[in-house]
C-alpha cells in the first residue's frame, strides 16, 4: 500500500490561487506539507478556505512558522504537534509541524519544514528537527518522512546530514524533472521529500499538472512521492 506525500511552497497564498487549488487537485495526494501557509490577520481563514477548497482537512499548523499539513480523504491524523525551532538572532522563526496519519490501518509520521537562507541556522535546526522526528517515531513505532522548502540544494551541509539517516526520494527513485526553483525557471532542487527507514520510494518528482497553473501559482513548484508501506 502507498501513501502520497507532497510538498508545496505555497507563498501565502499571493499568486493565483485558482491555479494553485488545480494544481493540488491534480496531485490528488493523501498528505500535503505547506510552507509559507497564510500568516496574516486572517491567516486561519485563508489555510482553512484553501483546505477546504481541494477536499482535504487541516491536521497540523499554526501562524508562526507558516506552516500546515492537510490530510486527503481516507486519511485521517492520530496525532499532531508543532515545535517552534530554537530562534536565531535577525532571522525568521523557523518551525517543524508533525502529523501520524493513519491510511487503512497504515500508519506514519510526516515532517513539514522551512528552513533558513542561513547555511549555519539550517544544520543547526535539523539536528533539533531529527531529535523531534526520532521522538515521534519512537514513540508510535511507526516509520517517518520528511517534507519541505529546504532552501539548499543536495550539495548542501544539512541536506548531505539528513540522507545519513534518510532517503533522498528523488535521488531513489526519480520520476520526471526535480526542479523546485523557481517555477518559471526550475533550476535549483531546493524542495525535497526524504523518507526513513521503512518507507520504500515507488516515485518522487514534480507533478504532472497543467504547466500554465504551475507557473502561476506560486513562485516554487510541488514535488511529490509516492512511499510504499513494508508488505
Amino acid at each position: 500500500m502507498s501513501l502520497r506525500v507532497a510538498s508545496y511552497n505555497v507563498r501565502s497564498l499571493r499568486d493565483d490561487v485558482g491555479a494553485l487549488v488545480r494544481v493540488i487537485r491534480a496531485i490528488e495526494p493523501d498528505v500535503l506539507c505547506l510552507q509559507e501557509a497564510p500568516t496574516g490577520l486572517r491567516w486561519r481563514r485563508g489555510r482553512d478556505r484553501l483546505a477546504e477548497r481541494v477536499g482535504m482537512t487541516v491536521v497540523a499548523g499554526r501562524r508562526k512558522g507558516g506552516l500546515a499539513i492537510l490530510a486527503g480523504p481516507g486519511v485521517r491524523a492520530v496525532h499532531a504537534e508543532y515545535h517552534l525551532l530554537s530562534p536565531r538572532p535577525r532571522l525568521q522563526r523557523r518551525a517543524l509541524a508533525i502529523a501520524v496519519v493513519d491510511k487503512d490501518g497504515r500508519r506514519a509520521a510526516v515532517g513539514c519544514v522551512h528552513l533558513d537562507l542561513s547555511a549555519t541556522a539550517r544544520l543547526e535546526h535539523v539536528a533539533e528537527i531529527e531529535e523531534h522526528m526520532a521522538w515521534v517515531r519512537d514513540r508510535f513505532g511507526v516509520p517517518d518522512a520528511l517534507a519541505g522548502d529546504f532552501n539548499e540544494e543536495p550539495t548542501g551541509a544539512a541536506w548531505r546530514r539528513l540522507t545519513r539517516r534518510y532517503t533522498d526520494c528523488f535521488a531513489a527513485a526519480p520520476d520526471g524533472h526535480g526542479g523546485t526553483f523557481t517555477a518559471r525557471h526550475p533550476a535549483k532542487r531546493i524542495d525535497a521529500i526524504f523518507a526513513g527507514p521503512g518507507l520504500a520510494v515507488r516515485s518522487c518528482g514534480v507533478p504532472q499538472a497543467d504547466p500554465a497553473d504551475l507557473a502561476v501559482a506560486t513562485d516554487h513548484l510541488p514535488v511529490q512521492a509516492d512511499l510504499l508501506f513494508p508488505a
